[in-house]
């Protein structure tokens, strides 16, 4: 019976793939067959124990059922799989199987592996995202829209600007990940307390061994574990993220307001409910969807810090906490990460409301252009700002176009005619270096994936 939803609502085959139970042991199988490997290499065990080792590597012999039984009575499960491999392997190789390793040993290295297909997963969707986003940039580059702060009408701005800021916030959290993944990925086979003591003379050179083989760098140092800061690290990069996704579906969803409506995400309406009692209803559940999920990923940075601070070389406080949330915040950030290239994907546009909303304060959306210009024609900035604050406050009361309002100011007038009045109040030409900032983002997006 399925209790948890990523069992059945959220997640993607790809990054579920990897998660799963066969595959995480089949991850373990690698890292033990390595270890025989580099054994043999360096003379610690015969060079046919280890193929008979590696050749039973997979989870064909040892099965996940039967390491789970093993388990059950074991109560322990890297002894568990250990007992699984070595009653697979014909003769005394068995005998050789985890030789000088502890648990850890194979569950960090594993885990690296993991951790690898992951970040390569998140990569690809960061990278479609992005590209996605950049020609939505370059598509609206001229779209001229109301740019909003404190949630009240600011000055013009373009579509192009608010999509391309997306864009290079995207490029910044793929570079997050492969530092992250640079950090994170090592191999590691260095005994109970770091040492590599039970490998004799040759243990260090084991584990760079090891290491070579998996395709993974060694730790530079670990004791009995891969030190929890470089996971601390993955999770607060994969929280970041989330955070970026939830800006992008927080902004459509604030702009597919019903009052608003200048974009939104598509909706079926031959197919798609969005009540069970309001027939109108058309919600932003994708939006809505991706932020919800977002306070799950960045709920799980607390505790992988609280991982970091472990008794001595090592307690086991980390484990159970890890099980959890190293496989859950991939899953989940892989999901919102489909869900926001979906969002973008199917984006919907509403000209007329862009424009309504652009012209909705008549006018007082330019009271900074009308006193930068009164300024550069000889009037004091203080003073134009004075006249140009009054103009907009008892054009705000009255409900008129500030434009008028200026106009019936003899003492600003003298400094502008009509015409330049009419340029000023244009907001379509006051954009400033919109263009040219996308333009030169674009060009330089070119050079990143």
């Amino acid at each position: 019976m399925a209790i948890h939803p990523i069992e059945f609502r959220y997640g993607t085959p790809e990054m579920k793939n990897i998660w799963e139970s066969e595959n995480k042991l089949q991850k373990m199988l690698d890292v033990e067959s390595a270890l025989s490997q580099a054994e043999a290499a360096l003379e610690i065990i015969p060079q046919e124990v280890a193929d008979e080792i590696k050749s039973k590597a997979y989870t064909k012999y040892v099965t996940l059922q039967r390491v789970n039984e093993i388990e059950r009575e074991t109560n322990h499960d890297i002894a568990s799989l250990v007992k699984g491999l070595a009653e697979q392997c014909k003769g005394d190789a068995g005998e050789y199987v985890h030789f000088g390793a502890t648990s850890n040993d194979i569950v960090d290295s594993s885990n690296s592996l993991l951790f690898k297909e992951s970040i390569d997963v998140l990569k690809e969707k960061v990278q479609r995202l992005t590209n996605l986003i950049l020609k939505l940039a370059k598509e609206n580059i001229d779209n001229v829209c109301i740019g909003r702060t404190h949630g009240q009408h600011a000055l013009p701005t373009t579509y192009g600007m608010k999509f391309a800021l997306w864009a290079d916030e995207l490029h910044r959290q793929y570079e997050r990940l492969e530092s992250a993944q640079k950090n994170l990925c090592v191999g590691k086979m260095d005994g109970a307390v770091g040492t590599t003591a039970a490998l004799g003379e040759v243990g260090w050179e084991i584990h760079k061994k090891v290491s070579e083989i998996l395709n993974l760098p060694p730790a530079k140092i670990t004791n009995q574990v891969v030190q929890r800061d470089n996971h601390v690290e993955f999770m607060m990069v994969m929280a970041n993220i989330s955070t970026t996704l939830d800006k992008i579906a927080l902004e459509i969803r604030n702009l597919q307001r019903t009052e608003i409506m200048e974009l939104g995400e598509y909706f079926d309406p031959e197919k798609q409910v969005g009540s069970s009692t309001m027939p109108h209803k058309m919600n932003p559940i994708t939006a809505e969807r991706i932020c919800g999920v977002s306070r799950v990923v960045r709920s799980y940075v607390i505790a992988a810090m609280e991982n970091n601070p472990l008794w001595h070389e090592r307690d086991l406080t980390n484990s159970s906490s890890e099980r959890i949330m190293f496989p859950e915040s991939c899953i989940l950030l892989d999901y919102i990460l489909n869900l926001t290239i979906k969002l973008m994907d199917n984006l919907v546009f509403y000209p007329e409301n862009i424009e309504k909303n652009l012209n909705m304060t008549n006018g007082l959306i330019m009271a900074e252009r009308l006193m930068a210009e009164l300024t550069r024609k000889g009037m004091g900035r203080q003073t134009a700002y004075a006249n140009v604050r009054a103009c907009a406050i008892r054009a705000n009361k009255e409900n008129k176009l500030l434009k008028n309002m200026i106009q019936e100011k003899e003492e600003v007038m003298k400094y502008l005619n009509l015409e330049d009045l009419e340029t000023i109040m244009d907001p379509h030409t006051y954009v400033g270096s919109s263009k040219t900032i996308v333009n030169e983002l674009l060009e330089s997006s070119k050079y990143w994936f």
